[in-house]
């Protein structure tokens, strides 16, 4: 008597497809959460961004003995600032990414105003 046994090593058409069923649902949520943690990211960079800034305001007031009423410009506080500051949300330089205005005031941000800003 000769038996042989067959011994098939491959997998099923159906296994394929459930596998790349469930890499596909995994991947979705990846993506879905890699967008939240990117604008959270985004705006919590901002929110450092607008500290720094109004740090550099009140060091050039103080230096200069400038009174809360007083306007304040990039280019007078830019030396107190190691780098150009951007809104990582698209921002390209300075002016079309935060609104400075004067001592007192804090500065805002201008690409999305209403989420990246300073704590009360």
């Amino acid at each position: 008597m000769n038996t042989q046994n067959a011994a098939h090593g491959g997998f099923t058409l159906i296994e394929i497809m459930i596998v790349v069923a469930i890499i596909g649902l995994l991947a979705t949520m990846a993506i879905q959460n890699y967008g939240k943690s990117r604008e959270k990211v985004y705006q919590t960079t901002c929110t450092k961004n607008l500290q720094l800034i109004q740090g550099s305001i009140d060091m050039w007031a103080l230096d200069l003995k400038k009174d809360s009423a007083d306007p304040v410009t990039y280019s007078d506080i830019s030396a107190y600032m190691r780098n150009s500051v951007v809104c990582p949300s698209g921002g390209t330089s300075f002016a079309d990414s935060y609104a400075i205005t004067t001592v007192d005031a804090r500065p805002t941000c201008v690409r999305r105003p209403q989420t990246h800003m300073l704590p009360p």
